[in-house]
């Protein structure tokens, strides 16, 4: 049955309560048309963390400018088809979510969020990192600041010459460079998002339909829910999401060694880097999971459901 807490206004759809057909095939169109329109502020982050100092970018809007220039809008989209491929570790991070959710049923909604948050992005990740590693150099590639390089639109071939070239120089590791860091980014971030996503939809519930006594739909308060928990996850999670993007693309001998470079380099404030650009992918990702996500698991919602689920 269709879960509602005692101490939570919001009903949650659970792994037993959808089509497993609708929910996958649905969600592969989804997962994809996300990654199209979010994309360039992966690119972009990544560039800024990777960088020295601001040698390229002075900062998000200055990357936005001269990409579009100097590369073109092909430029936003390098690395793309190699990254997509991650919609199918998208597919097993949900999947690992809700099988998590339903083990630790028995708990309350924040811990088991917490932990199948943490769970899902581990397994996420596993799949994950080699993709990244990939296309994060496949980003840095055909880079103009000033018009001086080229424009370079990146073919299967080159980037089976990344591939060949991450094999040549270290083999089936250099695929899993910068591993722990991502675990270590991703997994408290997600461990952060649900938890926090379900925390700010019950405040706000309260806040605007008890408090202020607004009328409005539930997907309209977990849309502004989620855009807050992908902003406090962003915000904590940030230092070590540069030093993962350091690591996966211009390597280096450990997190800690990475961390020290990086304060030495440019300070506390190093520590910020590309943080405009996650808070622009972070954000709306957070907005499109609610409102795409939340639909998905209605479509995906067993026939005789459907009548306990407000449409």
């Amino acid at each position: 049955m269709v879960s509602k807490t005692t101490e939570r206004e919001s009903k949650i759809i659970e792994w037993d309560d959808m089509d497993k057909r609708k929910f996958y095939s649905f969600g592969l169109i989804f997962a994809l048309s996300i990654r199209v329109v979010l994309y360039p502020t992966t690119l972009i982050k990544t560039r800024l963390q990777v960088q020295r100092q601001k040698s390229a970018y002075t900062g998000t809007w200055d990357a936005i400018k001269k990409i579009g220039r100097y590369e073109g809008l092909r430029g936003y989209y390098k690395g793309f088809m190699v990254n997509s491929l991650t919609i199918f570790s998208g597919q097993c991070y949900v999947t690992t979510y809700e099988l998590l959710r339903k083990a630790f049923s028995g708990t309350n909604n924040f811990t088991k969020s917490c932990i199948a948050g943490g769970g899902a992005s581990l397994v996420a990740q596993s799949i994950t990192v080699p993709i990244d590693v990939v296309s994060q150099r496949i980003m840095m590639m055909g880079q103009s600041v000033d018009g001086s390089v080229a424009k370079q639109n990146i073919s299967w071939k080159q980037s089976s010459m990344v591939v060949r070239d991450i094999l040549r120089t270290s083999g089936v590791r250099g695929f899993y460079q910068g591993y722990v860091a991502s675990i270590m980014t991703f997994m408290p971030s997600s461990a952060l998002w649900w938890p926090f996503y379900h925390f700010y939809t019950d405040q706000y519930s309260y806040l605007i339909k008890d408090v202020l006594g607004v009328p409005v739909p539930h997907i309209a308060v977990q849309a502004l829910a989620g855009p807050s928990a992908g902003f406090t996850a962003t915000t904590f999670t940030n230092p070590m999401d540069i030093v993962r993007a350091r690591l996966q693309v211009i390597g280096g001998d450990s997190i800690i060694g990475s961390f020290r470079e990086l304060l030495h380099e440019e300070g506390v404030r190093g520590f910020t880097k590309g943080l405009t650009a996650r808070y622009l992918a972070s954000m709306p990702t957070s907005l499109v999971i609610v409102l795409g996500y939340e639909t998905l698991k209605k479509i995906s919602l067993r026939n005789e459901l459907k009548e306990l689920i407000s449409m």
